[in-house]
């Protein structure tokens, strides 16, 4: 194997495309900083970075809260992990200007029956511009028992196509026999945008 060491690249003459290799081989790339523009078919969106994974976000909350039974509820979220575009806030994600596209969130989802075992169903969806996603599967637990189930988790995930503006949160719901003292407990919500989809 040959080894060709150079500083710099130029085409013989004027400007236009440099061609590496021919079609069927595999150019393999160092770990190494990328300081020229991705052309679009590439994933790249014609700045001097690679492309990345974000916006990106992921909030939590440790501490219990209130739910009415029987109910879609909006979860809140007490503590930011990151977010890449602060474009987390009051509890939803707004995609920024110009990062439309197909996004995938996921996270997990606690939902609590305090005093009494007997949720008969849970449910966790995401919502959209205010409404549930219909594109998104919802998670839930049904329980045609009384006396059996006093709490359940889930882990949820879908994605989700939006442009600027769009806004995404997440909904719990749960239904109670007895109507007892209902809480969502630890949850967390983080997504970020896809590329090269």
């Amino acid at each position: 194997m040959s080894t060709l060491k150079v500083d710099t690249i130029l085409k013989r003459t004027g400007t236009g495309t440099i061609t590496v290799g021919q079609s069927g081989d595999t150019v393999a790339l160092p770990s190494a900083t990328l300081t020229t523009p991705l052309p679009a078919a590439s994933g790249g969106t014609g700045s001097t970075t690679a492309p990345a994974n974000t916006p990106a976000f992921k909030v939590y909350d440790t501490s219990d809260q209130s739910v009415a039974d029987n109910s879609y509820v909006k979860a809140t979220f007490g503590t930011e992990d990151y977010d890449t575009d602060s474009a987390f806030a009051s509890n939803k994600f707004t995609v920024p200007t110009g990062e439309g596209g197909k996004y995938l969130f996921y996270g997990s989802f606690g939902l609590n029956s305090n005093a009494l075992n007997d949720i008969s169903y849970a449910d966790v969806k995401l919502y959209k511009n205010g409404s549930g996603a219909t594109a998104t599967p919802q998670f839930f637990l049904y329980n045609d028992t009384t006396g059996f189930v006093r709490s359940v988790v889930f882990s949820y995930t879908g994605t989700l196509t939006l442009a600027a503006g769009d806004y995404v949160e997440v909904y719990g719901r749960i239904d109670d026999v007895g109507g007892s003292s209902m809480v969502f407990g630890s949850r967390s919500f983080a997504g970020h945008k896809l590329i090269g989809v």
